[in-house]
This record gives C-alpha cells, sequence and structure tokens, in this order.
C-alpha cells in the first residue's frame, strides 16, 4: 500500500513506547536501633525482581544517627502498566565505609508491586525482619513521582497558496512533510495527508507532542518540505521552508505566512520570487497529562471479567474441554484471569471485581443467558480479588449447561451502563474511574454486528475492551474488532470516537511466561485511557496534600491504604433490563 494513497490521511508516525519513568522516595519511622552509644545510620537499597532475581535499583544516601530518616535521595525506574514489577526496599544500619551490605546491620525489608506504590502514593508498609510474619514497629513509606519530559501538547494547523501548479492535466495534489534537525540530518516528524487537485490546499490540524517537534528546544530549527503527490507513489518537489517552534508560536495572535522556495527553480528562473506560500493559521499547546498522572490523582481502575460458557468449549468433565479443571495446572481461562487480573488489581481499591459468564443455561429455569455473574447473585456480582474470580468460576462451571450462541454485546453494554454513570459524575468527581472489561472467548460472535455496536457506543466512555482468544478458533473477525490501522465503524455509519479494543490470542503466548501475556494484553491500556481524558478534556485531579502525620502502615494481611477510596459499585442492573440498546 502507497504511503501516499488518495483522499487518505498519511501520516509517519513517531513511535512511543508506553512507558513512564518514575522517582521514588523513601522514609522510615520507628526503626530498631543497632548502636550502643548513638542511633542508627539507615540507608535504605531499592531492588527490582527481574530474570528471576533481585536487582539492585539504587541506594539512598545514609543518614546518620536518625531512627525516623527522610532520604534525600531518590531513586529511578521504569515503570510499566502492563507488568508485575516487584520491588523490595532493604534498610540497613551502616557501620563502615565498604559498599558491601553483608557486614551492616540489617534493620528490615518489605515487598510490594510498583503498581501498589504508584496508585497508593503515599505508600506505607511495616518492616519484616529475617522472613518473620510478624511484622515489626518500623514502617517504610515510599512517595512514587512521574519525571516526564513530554508535558505539552502542539496542535497545528496549516494551509498553503498559490502552489505551483505540477500535474499536466490538473493542478497539484500537495501534502507537507515536516522534519527536525537531528546530529546533522533531518528526521521526518510528521507527513500530512495529501489535498487533491488543489493549489490553495488547508490541511487537518494535526497534534505532536511539544518533544516530538523539538526536543524541549523551542529554537529546534523545522524544516517544512511541500510536495506534489503522484499515482505511482512519487512525488514531485514544490517549495520549501525552516522555522522554528518560538517563531510558530506567533501564531496564537495571527496567521503566520512564509514563501516556500525552490533552490533549483530559484537559480535557473530569472525573478522567480517563490513556488507559493506556507500559512499557519493556528497554534495551540495544551498540557498533556499521561496515565500515571491520572492515578495520582486518584483515577481508580474497574476492572470486570466476562467468559464464554458456550458448548464450543467442550464438555468440561472432559480433558479436550478448554474449561476443563485439572487438578495439577489452570487451564488458559484461569491462566489469562490470573495474568491480567494480578496487573488491575493493584489500582481498584475495594478489589472487589464484578464476574460474569455468557452463553450458558443457568439455574435455577436452565434458560440461556448471556450475562449472568458467575455467583449468580445479579445485586452483588463481585468476587473478592482474582482469587475469588477464579473460585466463582470453578464453582460456576458445576452448575451451568455450556450452551450458546456467542453474543458478546450484552456483556459490553452492561459494563457501559456503569461506565457511562461515570461520565455523567464526572462533572463534580473528574477523572475519577475508568472501566477494563475482560472478555474471554473460544470463538466467533455470533452478534459481530451488534457487538461493533456496542464497541462504537462503548468509545465515548471511560471504558476499554480486552478479548483473549482461547482455544485454535479462526479469530479473524476479532482482528477487525481490535481497529489499530483505522477507527471501528458500525453497521449505522457510526465510527468509533478512539481505539479502545486489544486482542491477543492465547495460544500465541501459551509458552512465554504469564508477565509476557500481561504485557501484550494491557499495552494499549495507558494510552487510552490518556486518549479517553484527553478527548474529554478532562486533567488529572490534584493529589491530596496529606501530612505525614496521616500515613497509616499497612498491615501485611491487609490491602495498601489508598487515598481515594471509592464508593461501592453500583447494584448490576436486574435481570429484565435491556442490554439490547445504550444506557
Amino acid at each position: 500500500m502507497s504511503l501516499y494513497a488518495p483522499y487518505n490521511p498519511v501520516t509517519a508516525v513517531t513511535s512511543n513506547e508506553c512507558v513512564s519513568t518514575v522517582e521514588l522516595r523513601i522514609r522510615c519511622k520507628n526503626l530498631l536501633n543497632k548502636d550502643i552509644i548513638s542511633l542508627s545510620d539507615p540507608l535504605a537499597v531499592v531492588y527490582l525482581f527481574q530474570g528471576g532475581r533481585w536487582m539492585e535499583l539504587g541506594r539512598t544516601e545514609e543518614v546518620k544517627n536518625s531512627l525516623h530518616p527522610v532520604f534525600g535521595k531518590s531513586i529511578e525506574t521504569k515503570y510499566y502498566f502492563e507488568e508485575v514489577q516487584k520491588i523490595k526496599v532493604a534498610v540497613y544500619d551502616i557501620d563502615n565505609l565498604t559498599n558491601t551490605l553483608s557486614d551492616d546491620d540489617f534493620l528490615g525489608e518489605m515487598e510490594c508491586t510498583l503498581g501498589q506504590i504508584v496508585s497508593c502514593s503515599p505508600f506505607t508498609k511495616h518492616l519484616l525482619i529475617n522472613g518473620s510474619p510478624t511484622p515489626t514497629k518500623s514502617t517504610i513509606t515510599i512517595t512514587a513521582d512521574e519525571i516526564s519530559n513530554a508535558k505539552e501538547l502542539v496542535q497545528l494547523l496549516f494551509a498553503a497558496e498559490d502552489l505551483d501548479k505540477k500535474d499536466f492535466f490538473g493542478k497539484s495534489d500537495p501534502f507537507l512533510e515536516i522534519f527536525r534537525a537531528y546530529r546533522d540530518n533531518w528526521e521526518l516528524i510528521h507527513r500530512t495527508e495529501v489535498i487533491k487537485n488543489n493549489l490553495n490546499p488547508r490541511w487537518q490540524a494535526f497534534e505532536k507532542p511539544m518533544h516530538t517537534l523539538c526536543q524541549g528546544d523551542h529554537s529546534k530549527t523545522l524544516k517544512i518540505d511541500c510536495y506534489d503527490w503522484n499515482n505511482d507513489g512519487s512525488k514531485d518537489f514544490i517549495g520549501s521552508t525552516c522555522t522554528t517552534i518560538e517563531t510558530m508560536m506567533g501564531a496564537t495572535q495571527k496567521a503566520i505566512v512564509w514563501p516556500l522556495i525552490n533552490e533549483k527553480k530559484a537559480k535557473k528562473k530569472k525573478g522567480y520570487r517563490d513556488s507559493g506560500r506556507l500559512v499557519l493559521r493556528s497554534i495551540k499547546v495544551t498540557e498533556l497529562h499521561t496515565f500515571l498522572e491520572y492515578v495520582f490523582g486518584g483515577m481508580q481502575i474497574n476492572f470486570t471479567v466476562a467468559i464464554d460458557f458456550t458448548g464450543s468449549n467442550g464438555d468440561p468433565r472432559k480433558p479436550s474441554s478448554l474449561h476443563y479443571l485439572d487438578p495439577y495446572r489452570p487451564n488458559h481461562y484461569m491462566q489469562a484471569i490470573r495474568a491480567v487480573g494480578n496487573i488491575c488489581q493493584d489500582y481498584d481499591s475495594d478489589k472487589l471485581f464484578p464476574a460474569f459468564g455468557f452463553g450458558a443455561r443457568i439455574p435455577p429455569v436452565m434458560q440461556v443467558s448471556h450475562e449472568f455473574p458467575l455467583n449468580f447473585n445479579m445485586q452483588n456480582p463481585h468476587c473478592a480479588g482474582i482469587d475469588g474470580v477464579l473460585a466463582a468460576y470453578q464453582s460456576c462451571l458445576h452448575q451451568v449447561q455450556l450452551y450458546g450462541p456467542t453474543n458478546a454485546s450484552p456483556i459490553i453494554y452492561h459494563t457501559a451502563r456503569f461506565a457511562h454513570a461515570a461520565q455523567q459524575a464526572e462533572s463534580s468527581q473528574g477523572a475519577a474511574s475508568y472501566f477494563i472489561l475482560l472478555m474471554l472467548t473460544d470463538g466467533v460472535l455470533s452478534d459481530m454486528s451488534d457487538t461493533k455496536s456496542a464497541i462504537v457506543y462503548a468509545s465515548t466512555l471511560p471504558m476499554s475492551l480486552i478479548i483473549v482468544g482461547v482455544g485454535d478458533a479462526d479469530f479473524t473477525d476479532m482482528e477487525i474488532l481490535d481497529s489499530d490501522n483505522c477507527l471501528l465503524r458500525a453497521p449505522n455509519g457510526n465510527v468509533a470516537k478512539r481505539d479502545i479494543v486489544q486482542f491477543v490470542p492465547f495460544r500465541e503466548f501459551y509458552r512465554a511466561s504469564s508477565i509476557e501475556l500481561a504485557r501484550h494484553v494491557l499495552a494499549e491500556v495507558p494510552r487510552q485511557v490518556e486518549s479517553y481524558y484527553k478527548m474529554r478534556g478532562l486533567p488529572p485531579k490534584t493529589p491530596p496534600q496529606r501530612p505525614a502525620s496521616m500515613d497509616q502502615p499497612v498491615s501485611p494481611s491487609q490491602p495498601p491504604p489508598s487515598a481515594h477510596i471509592a464508593p461501592p459499585p453500583p447494584s448490576a442492573p436486574s435481570k429484565s433490563s435491556d442490554y439490547s440498546k445504550p444506557p
């Protein structure tokens, strides 16, 4: 496919990995005193579990004579939403000048995940000693902040006037290519769409992070080339100009015009003035908010599971069934739920997850249902943690009859009802709740048209849909729903506002670790969260400023506290509710 296909926007996309850098700051209270004459001289060491072992990320400085140290040196690490990143912090009383810790006194340690730290910052927990389950009186508090150089988003709106005519039987089909100076060369950062047969084109507005345009240097030179597009994919040079972001910022008040110069033409043609003029009609700079900023602001991720109980999965009593409960290893459904749920539960304060099935005959009358709670309690379909979801799934298998068809739209609309309610509350609560629906299915959907309509509707809401294909079926239709290259279109012609679907065939990760599966499944979620709140124009809520006296240690047997405890999820709709229409 040509880069310059007619009538279609063509852009050179700069790949931005969905990763953030976080800064960890540490303080402790009530440390053990290991020194006889004076107090302990503590130092904290931070480890990341990687490759099957603990790897040291960094150390704080040593604080002399303190049982309540506040360490000034921070520790930086990369943060990946789609991974469970295990963190361990060990505290030592430093007795000598060597870098080894084996000859220093151990004051205690704690383990958690980086997700817990960023979602509950400041995160406080008791220190343990020598693996003892009994916590000491010593506590450690970790505060996480994002380090970001990409805080501004630039929207540019270009036009041109009186361009040179390049086509023999027509005018020109112009488009722009924008480059930034990079190591004595030019690096392409954007290509506009082609405007057919027009010497006075107006291109669509586009957005780029400020760091992509100029790497934070407003005086860095940008080169803008104008070309005529040809049907064979080639291009004819019209003219070029150079400028800077500093100069372009003047377009916030009025349009800026540059001459487009063709140097070869200028050398050959006497009286040459230009090959047209480039017009920057407007420039708009807005603050670019990141996924972590929304997490720090108290946004909760509401995680829902939906499991395919159709007959094509096979008799669950037989080992060939995708639902077979092997006493020695979890089936594929259970592996996927565990891998994805372990990530999401760090961002949900109450750890209560609605879990549903679809496509089975359910008791007591054994009628087919496409949205039944795994615990058969429609008024409270929530399970306590991922273990609770898996327990409800296994219990449910013994009570239902696998049937069909495979209808996904009812459960999508079900989750959308709650996402819609959260959206309605945004005017008063801000960016408070985002919903992730994990749907696991073994085959082709029977209601593809209705599912497309449900997804297009859900794209307007704070909601993402993750589909995991289990088994060896043909999942071609699922790839259509995962509209990475173009936005999904419903049968009625409505187009999705944004891409909210990620499809992953489990078979591609069968021999990979659960970490690899979760990384692939959840990689798009941070960007989807950012795109939703950007579409709504909602900044993150301001993190609360809590005094140190409010920090409460976490009991080892309890989940970490959150600064933003969400109210209990609303009751599920009644069985008589009509899910064939958007709420």
